[in-house]
């Protein structure tokens, strides 16, 4: 009798242990995370190119033959340096008789107002003298005439003599007025030299264009001229990068405008230096849209100097830190279901055992993680992954997030929403 209630109580219990087994495996498992504070920080990454403030072309503004070239690729020039010379001879011949042209101008007019105006006050002297002389024969012919001595032919004769005294006074008397400091003689004569000056000065700036000099401190870019080449008005003989301050050029994606201002700050390498990062700041804006490509133009400006490796039109990858929170509440992304627009979203939160919804209202977020502002505490429990209903029974398996911060570009990488939880927390 015994031996029978040992039996079904046996079979009891294996029953009882069956259920509970039973109901244990009926429950799904679902991997939890414990909800906590860390640091989280929303980047924007695009790639960038090195340029400088200002970048010309210079060339030569006269045809000719290339003399020299004085300049290599690469070559640091000041301003005024030669960079190209092109042959004069035919020009500095131009400008020998422009010169020659201009003593004979100038001395001209230095005659005139000297050895000139004494001539012409000489004439007007003579010309007073014999007109007096002239007048004086007259008045002696007249008195001579009323005596009848001698006929009224004389008189006549005297007369005319006069009249040729008095037009030569009055020309020497112009004359002088010619040589006068408002006269036309020395008007003509100042722009006779005035001519003369203007030709010089032109054959003077053309042979001084046959010298190409850097317009400012500059690095050479490009060297397209070599001696013998036959150079044209409008032909890129060499192209500088103008000093100043190094920038780096982006187009983003207008997706990102609203994450995007000036003063942000931001990493940057090169593919080729990858171990040598430098930091850089948003310079500005671009106030337009490039519709073409849907994206806005950035400028960054460096924080220190620029590294030497640095060369113009470089490719860099440049990382904007564009919000951070030093001590938010982070949830992965992959922890929120049902987000509305109001900024709202739906969790899965273990307790008792059971899985149970709330609602929170999410703060900063990223690629990978959202700031929970309210809505939940550090050290609660949230369920990840499965299609759950509030009050289900459910299994938990703990993931735990790796807590060192980490760089990167906000790019989900794992696959996993604790890994992505890491990565998204210190940067």
């Amino acid at each position: 009798m015994m031996r029978r209630w040992l039996l079904i109580a046996f079979a009891v219990a294996a029953v009882i242990a069956a259920a509970a087994l039973w109901l244990s495996l009926s429950r799904p498992l679902v991997e939890v995370i414990e909800v906590r504070r860390a640091p989280l920080v929303r980047t924007v990454q695009f790639s960038a190119r090195v340029a400088t403030l200002s970048r010309v072309d210079v060339g030569s503004t006269l045809t000719g033959r290339v003399a020299k070239v004085h300049v290599r690729e690469s070559a640091q020039v000041r301003q005024g340096d030669v960079l190209v010379t092109l042959e004069s001879d035919e020009l500095r011949a131009a400008q020998r008789q422009a010169e020659a042209s201009q003593r004979q101008a100038e001395a001209h007019l230095k005659g005139l107002r000297t050895t000139g105006r004494a001539s012409s006050a000489a004439a007007v002297s003579q010309a007073d003298a014999t007109l007096s002389a002239a007048q004086a024969e007259m008045v002696r012919a007249q008195q001579l005439v009323a005596q009848g001595f001698v006929s009224a032919s004389r008189l006549d004769e005297t007369r005319r003599a006069v009249e040729v005294a008095r037009a030569q006074q009055a020309s020497a008397r112009a004359q002088v007025q010619a040589n006068a400091d408002a006269g036309s003689d020395i008007a003509q004569a100042e722009a006779q030299l005035a001519v003369a000056q203007a030709a010089n000065a032109a054959t003077r700036s053309r042979l001084a264009q046959t010298v190409v000099r850097a317009p400012a401190d500059a690095r050479v870019l490009a060297r397209d001229v070599e001696p013998g080449q036959i150079v044209q008005p409008g032909r890129s003989l060499l192209s500088l990068a103008l000093a100043g301050p190094t920038q780096l050029k982006a187009q983003a994606d207008e997706r990102f405008l609203g994450q995007l201002q000036a003063g942000q700050t931001a990493t940057v390498v090169a593919d080729a230096f990858a171990d040598r990062r430098f930091a850089a700041r948003v310079l500005s804006i671009a106030p337009a849209v490039d519709a073409q490509r849907g994206a806005i133009e950035v400028k960054l400006a460096l924080v220190q100097q620029a590294p030497d490796f640095l060369r113009e039109d470089m490719t860099l990858s440049v990382e904007v830190e564009t919000a951070r929170r030093d001590n938010a509440v982070v949830l992965p992304l992959a922890a929120l279901r049902a987000q509305a627009a109001d900024g709202t979203a739906q969790v899965m939160v273990h307790q008792d055992g059971r899985a149970q919804t709330r609602r929170v209202r999410l703060g900063l977020s990223t690629l990978e993680a959202a700031e929970i502002v309210e809505g939940l505490a550090p050290g609660e429990a949230v369920l990840l992954g499965g299609a759950l209903i509030s009050g289900q029974r459910v299994r938990t398996r703990a993931i735990a997030a790796n807590a060192s911060p980490q760089s990167g570009s906000g790019k989900a990488g794992s696959g996993s929403a604790a890994a992505a939880l890491s990565n998204a927390m210190g940067r």
